[in-house]
Order: structure tokens, then C-alpha cells, then sequence
């Protein structure tokens, strides 16, 4: 998600959040009080029935975006291992009403980037963030957010990939498997290809083989289901033509993403490992001691600096 950049959405001043205003949709979490944003925890949604989740106001937002270059189209034969790869204009020439009209065509796939850029949809993503209650406190609770749509036809797949924010993910229509690792995993991600894409935005050694496959946390999900998952946590999705019946063959998920002042402290605390590898010294991954993070974040600010002063781009997160 993260390798295109906008301007995420600032939470709103003041804005507590809670879930007062809902408008009868809300996220549900079985047990509050066990949730942490430091794991992967299944949930319920309501938002597969909001009005703004429906395939002809998406269609409408499509049109919006397009203009901006946040319309994203896989490559023809990609798979669940292939390099994460997406264009903003269809392989084919097509324009986004033919998109549309040919949506539910096998393999047809959409994603919709940084949709927190309309205020309608920046002000849905943080009604999402506020249903989720008391859970998203103190370090944890969100300072920036951003929206991802993906629309496919099945057989279609998001590939292996790993993203810089907490993730939100809500099952919206049809169906489709969710296959997450946990972001602790090395064998899955290497600590240094976490950092190369924290600092660099690289995916280059982010790469999904067979003998990864046992490891993951796989859901499978209908309209909603979903999940949170920590930042950094390697996930992909795939939708199979089993369930498609005429009429219904599209399947739509959303990630509402987040940054909170602990995923900042942990993009500078990778930031820091980076510049202490360089000298010989192998350092503790993020989120293992909370003090040590504490201790390499001006370290980690500086060497992001250093970035901005060679002319080099800072990725989002920091």
C-alpha cells in the first residue's frame, strides 16, 4: 500500500475517539480489553452496508482519483509471489468507465489509493478509527490514517508484501482469503529488509516462497469479516471463483491504515538499526525493549535528517 505517497489524514483536534456517532456501522472486537496493536486479532464490521461502499459510489470515486494518478492496476499474470507491482494506468488502454463496466470479468483488478484525500471519505475512515473505541489509546492511538480500496474479480490476488501502518482490513463484498504472518516473524521478513523498507521503501528481498506458506494465519472471509494486523506484518490476499454467482462476482476489501506515536518511534528506532549496522553493531529489533527504542529515537531522527539534507526521500511513518 505504502509505495504510493499522499498526504495521510491528521487526526481531527480534539476528536475523541469513541464510538459515539457510528451511524450503525462500527468495528467489533470480541474481547477490548485483550486487543493490543502489537498482534493479529480476527473482527466484525458493519461497513459492508455503508452507502459509501457501494460499487456505484465507488465507481464515482474512481473517476475522482483517476485524475490524481490513485487509481492502481496489477500486471496481467501476477501471483500471490510475485514482486508487489502496479501501474496507474490499465495495461490495456482502458478508460475507468470500461474499468467499471467490465469489473466482475475474471481476474479484473482495482485498487483505489489514498481515498482519505476526499473528505468523504477521509471523515469515514476516521468514523472506522472511532468505532473501534477504547482500544486505540495513549501510544496507540492514531495521529495519521489513510484508506485503501481493492477491487477484483476472481481469480485474482494482492501480492506477498509487507506495509508501514497498522492495518484495519474489512471484508466489504464477496469473498477472499487472508493469509497474514506475524510481524515478530525473521524467518518470514529479515530484520534488514524491514529496515530497507522503512527507511528506503524498498520490497526488493520481501519475498514469498513455499516454505513460508505454513507460517501464515490464514481467515477466510465474507462480507463483514476482517482483521488487524501490526505494521510490518507480510500479508496477501487471493479471491477464488468458487463463491461468484451472476450478478455477484466482485470482491471488495478496505484497509484502513494508521500511524500512532509508537509506529513512529519504531520507524526511528529502524532508522537508528540501519546507521548501527553500519558500523558493525547488530541492534535489537524494534518492539522488543521499549526503553532501547526510546534511546535510539534521536539517533534514528538524525540519521532521517541526513536523508532530507543529501536530497534523498523520507517514505511516510516518521
Amino acid at each position: 500500500m505504502s509505495s504510493v505517497e499522499a498526504v495521510a489524514s491528521p487526526c481531527p483536534l480534539d476528536a475523541a475517539i469513541g464510538p459515539d456517532d457510528t451511524g450503525g456501522h462500527r468495528i467489533d472486537i470480541d474481547d477490548p480489553a485483550g486487543f493490543s496493536t502489537r498482534r493479529l486479532c480476527p473482527i466484525r464490521h458493519g461497513y459492508h452496508q455503508h452507502p459509501m461502499m457501494q460499487t456505484q459510489r465507488l465507481a464515482e470515486l474512481a473517476r475522482s482519483l483517476m485524475k490524481t494518478r490513485q487509481c492502481r492496476f496489477i500486471l496481467p499474470g501476477t501471483t500471490d509471489a510475485s514482486k508487489f507491482d502496479h501501474r496507474s494506468r490499465p495495461q490495456d488502454g482502458r478508460g475507468i468507465d470500461e474499468v467499471f463496466e467490465r469489473i466482475e470479468e475474471p481476474g479484473s483488478w482495482l485498487a483505489l489509493y489514498n481515498v482519505q484525500t476526499d473528505p468523504r471519505y477521509r471523515a469515514l475512515i476516521w468514523d472506522i478509527l472511532g468505532s473501534a473505541g477504547a482500544v486505540l489509546r495513549g501510544s496507540e492511538r492514531p495521529g495519521e490514517a489513510r484508506g485503501f480500496i481493492f477491487i477484483s474479480a476472481p481469480p485474482s490476488v494482492t501480492p506477498f508484501h509487507i506495509d508501514r501502518e497498522n492495518n484495519f482490513w474489512l471484508q466489504i463484498r464477496g469473498r477472499k482469503t487472508l493469509n497474514v504472518w506475524d510481524h515478530t516473524d525473521r524467518v518470514t521478513v529479515a530484520a534488514r529488509d524491514v529496515e530497507d523498507f522503512i527507511v528506503t521503501r524498498s520490497l526488493e528481498n520481501v519475498r514469498l516462497t513455499d516454505a513460508l506458506r505454513p507460517r501464515a494465519h490464514v481467515l477466510e472471509c465474507g462480507p463483514g469479516d476482517g482483521a488487524y494486523f501490526p505494521s510490518t506484518s507480510p500479508h496477501m490476499t487471493r479471491s477464488e471463483p468458487a463463491w461468484v454467482t451472476p450478478g455477484d462476482g466482485v470482491s471488495i476489501s478496505f484497509g484502513v491504515v494508521f500511524y500512532t506515536p509508537l509506529t513512529r518511534r519504531h520507524a526511528y528506532a529502524h532508522a537508528a538499526n540501519r546507521m548501527l549496522r553500519r558500523v558493525g553493531i547488530e541492534a535489537r529489533m524494534p518492539g522488543e525493549c521499549d526503553w532501547l527504542d526510546r534511546a535510539k529515537q534521536p539517533l534514528g531522527m538524525i540519521g532521517m535528517a541526513t536523508r532530507r539534507l543529501r536530497g534523498l526521500p523520507v517514505p511516510s511513518g516518521f
